[in-house]
């Protein structure tokens, strides 16, 4: 939806979650000589603020990434993830919040090259001020990038993370992240595929991770943390999960270690917990 900001959210349990994987896959995809491409469906703005505008109006990086700042005893998984914001903080101040998008940028070598479609008018102005620098190597798209991705794939490389990661504000997501799921797969079977999706009490989401293993019956991993019980009135993101076609194998192990140590700093109350499936070729 239009009236959607990732800024009020930015930094959260969710991104947390999220953002860790997102990291671990870049990782993988790096460690091959061989380009890649990083494409996003929904790019957001690339970089938020936590100590001033939306960020201050919620206060919900202290659910995620402030409550993970200053641990030394992070597992691997999480500290490559902090580490990366660590990175856009040098004076060791929590003040930004990287999205996906900067996360990829900085992970990505001289021959990768990242797609970033955004629809909101005024995150794609500041998505193309955050990467006013970035040449062709990043090549930003104003529109919807449900139907977007499609027109790129396969990519040249015939190597690429896409990321498919819209608000669901709109009930309508839901199935068009299916349906855009289904119809990339089509065109590029073998790119390593990452779907996220709020846990909220809404029914489309509830029987969203079964859909999506209706999609690709093998060769994908769930992942999902429940950070409190459902809230009383219905409302508001009380978890999310992560859905990822052709995991490094890599995966499975990294979280295994770190999801525990995020149920117990992550955690609000005693229905926090974790999820993690797995189903090979």
């Amino acid at each position: 939806m239009l009236s959607y900001r990732h800024a009020f959210h930015a930094g959260n349990h969710a991104d947390v979650l999220k953002h860790a994987v997102v990291v671990h896959l870049l990782r993988h995809l790096c460690q091959k000589d061989k380009a890649f491409w990083y494409i996003d469906t929904h790019a957001g703005a690339g970089v938020y603020s936590l100590v001033d505008g939306y960020a201050t109006k919620t206060g919900e990086s202290e659910t995620g990434i402030e409550r993970l700042w200053g641990l030394r005893d992070l597992p691997s998984f999480l500290k490559d993830y902090v580490n990366e914001i660590r990175a856009l903080n040098s004076d060791g101040t929590l003040n930004f919040y990287p999205g996906s998008p900067y996360l990829a940028w900085r992970l990505m070598r001289e021959q990768d090259r990242a797609r970033l479609f955004e629809l909101h008018s005024t995150e794609i102005d500041l998505l193309r001020h955050n990467f006013r620098d970035a040449g062709r190597r990043a090549i930003l798209y104003e529109g919807d990038g449900f139907d977007g991705i499609i027109k790129l794939l396969p990519p040249p490389p015939r190597r690429a993370l896409v990321l498919i990661d819209p608000s669901y504000e709109d009930k309508r997501d839901y199935a068009r992240t299916l349906n855009c799921l289904e119809e990339s797969l089509k065109r590029f079977a073998t790119g390593t595929y990452a779907v996220w999706y709020p846990q909220v009490t809404r029914l489309e989401s509830q029987r969203f991770p079964d859909q999506l293993k209706r999609v690709q019956p093998k060769n994908w991993l769930h992942v999902s943390l429940t950070v409190s019980k459902p809230p009383v009135d219905g409302f508001g993101l009380f978890g999310s999960g992560m859905f990822v076609v052709n995991p490094p194998y890599t995966l499975v192990a990294a979280l295994k270690e770190a999801l525990p140590y995020l149920v117990d700093k992550l955690g609000q109350d005693g229905k926090a917990a974790f999820k993690l499936e797995h189903r090979g070729d």
